[in-house]
């Protein structure tokens, strides 16, 4: 195939359900617009209530954030990422978000994520491990206790 014969697509993301970043959080919601098993990218929104400290977790690949919605920082750095504020986090880092209830009631955030999130406790033990395979695993779950119809969110074809 020939990259002239792909189509071009569209997502909207009110065509997609806010799902529950269980079991790390019932208050923090991850929607998938893409996990991407070739690339092992996935391309998601997070939502986070003010105050929200995500748990700490490392980067195997690079990750962008775009801020659409209020204020965020890691707990590691002194910058703040603001409403129209973009992030680049080189693979191998290690980070604790945090919302920052000085910006908004919420964050709102694109993350274009390549490769695995490795998530640790306080006492830096690994916990979880996080990827376009595990993300495509909780949607389903999310849609499948939820009486959702699924979308191929592994393909931009929907």
């Amino acid at each position: 195939m020939f990259f002239e014969n792909i189509d071009t697509a569209a997502i909207n993301d009110e065509d997609l359900p806010w799902v529950p970043f269980a079991p790390y959080s019932d208050e923090v919601f991850i929607k998938y617009l893409k996990c991407d098993p070739i690339r092992g990218e996935t391309i998601t929104l997070l939502k986070a209530p003010a105050g929200t400290v995500l748990p700490k977790h490392h980067h195997s690949g690079t990750v962008i954030v775009y801020t659409i919605k209020g204020g965020w920082k890691y707990l590691e750095h002194d910058w703040i990422s603001r409403q129209g504020g973009v992030v680049f986090e080189t693979a191998g880092s290690s980070h604790t978000p945090v919302a920052l209830p000085e910006y908004g009631d919420e964050i709102i955030t694109l993350n274009i994520t390549q490769g695995d999130l490795l998530y640790f406790d306080e006492d830096d033990n690994l916990v979880a491990i996080e990827n376009w395979k595990s993300g495509v695993q909780r949607y389903l779950a999310f849609c499948e206790a939820n009486d959702v119809e699924p979308r191929d969110i592994t393909s931009f074809a929907v």
